[in-house]
């Protein structure tokens, strides 16, 4: 399979250094508007420099592919995801954001080829296992889906330094968000809903973000209770940004935020992802159960790279699908998260060799 990554940075490079080992993946190009990429170890790529904003040097990547992965900026894959539904080829992307999805799902509607977004971490691997825990059930009270991104020491004041896209994380701390209550959709505002929960000692407080819900909202409609995400951060963390973010109103002015942490936030390499899906409900013919998925995960070093906990746990949650797909296990147009079996995907090589175990 030939796969197209747009979008070299941390994740893009991560994504490429995964599919090294894959036996599904012939070769890949890895496309940024950049030319300064390194491609230490990654034998089977090649760079190409593309402008998505130039209509004719996208097009001219996208052709010939047998998929393209999105690890641009959000504000990026809608252009890049009508290249693909123009050129009849599959796509699949990282996003968080709400709106581009809706309009993937609308582009997809008479694709023949596969449109999968919101693949990674959160949303991503966090809906494929809170899906498959929720339908293991015959009925599900509530279904909690967790995770946080988090440097392993923070000495500053916010308790957190970038480990991913910044652009992504602030929009994800702008936007409204989506749960379910008493089996209804309902709108989550961002940074509301603060709780307090502990995980091998360490307590996190987490909040209402945009985006880590993905789809399971239109899914499990009159089938879930309720059911939400959040994302978790040490203790303090959420205050400082709704001050920042409403109080001072800077949340209308994202690239301004965007600029000032990019500046002023230091990048870790040091870091954990911790994982947590909680789902309670009744089985057939039995009692309450709950059932969890608790996981803490950390970097390593992967073809002579040294990739962090974000990198690497984002990047299996794509492999993995795009293994699937190669597979045929994937149908023609909108594929969701919560479509694909825990099982199937622990049984990969990437789902299975970092979720699993």
């Amino acid at each position: 399979m030939k796969i197209g990554i747009i979008g070299a940075g941390k994740v893009g490079g991560t994504i490429a250094t995964l599919l090294e080992s894959c036996a599904f993946c012939k070769n890949v190009a890895l496309a940024d508007i950049r030319s300064n990429i390194d491609l230490t170890g990654l034998g089977k790529s090649r760079f190409v420099q593309v402008d998505v904003k130039k209509p004719a040097q996208l097009a001219a990547f996208v052709k010939g592919r047998d998929a393209i992965v999105s690890a641009a900026p959000y504000f990026l894959n809608k252009a890049i995801a009508s290249a693909c539904a123009k050129a009849g080829i599959s796509y699949f992307d990282l996003t968080e954001d709400v709106e581009t999805t809706a309009f993937i799902q609308q582009l997809a509607k008479k694709a023949k080829a596969t449109f999968m977004p919101q693949c990674g971490l959160a949303p991503g691997a966090i809906n494929i296992v809170g899906g498959s825990l929720a339908s293991s059930l015959q009925y599900v009270r509530n279904c909690e889906m967790r995770v946080g991104a988090l440097p392993l020491n923070a000495s500053n004041q916010m308790k957190y330094y970038l480990s991913w896209s910044t652009a992504g994380l602030i929009n994800e701390y702008c936007q409204v968000g989506e749960a379910l209550h008493g089996g209804k959709l309902v709108t989550t505002m961002p940074l509301d809903g603060v709780e307090r929960i502990t995980i091998d000692g360490t307590e996190y407080e987490a909040f209402n973000t945009s985006g880590g819900v993905a789809t399971m909202c239109q899914t499990f409609a009159g089938k879930v209770g309720d059911l939400n995400y959040k994302t978790m951060r040490y203790p303090g963390h959420r205050d400082l940004m709704k001050f920042l973010l409403q109080d001072l109103n800077l949340a209308p002015r994202q690239e301004l935020v965007t600029q000032i942490f990019d500046q002023e936030v230091p990048l870790t390499e040091s870091d954990v992802v911790v994982f947590y899906v909680s789902v309670v409900g009744t089985e057939s013919g039995g009692g309450l159960k709950q059932r969890s998925f608790i996981k803490k995960m950390h970097g390593a070093t992967i073809q002579g790279r040294k990739l962090n906990a974000i990198q690497l746990t984002t990047a299996a949650g794509i492999v993995g699908v795009l293994e699937l797909f190669a597979k045929g296990r994937l149908g023609p147009g909108f594929v969701t998260q919560e479509s694909v079996s825990l099982l199937s995907f622990l049984g990969t090589k990437w789902g299975g060799k970092v979720y699993g175990g």
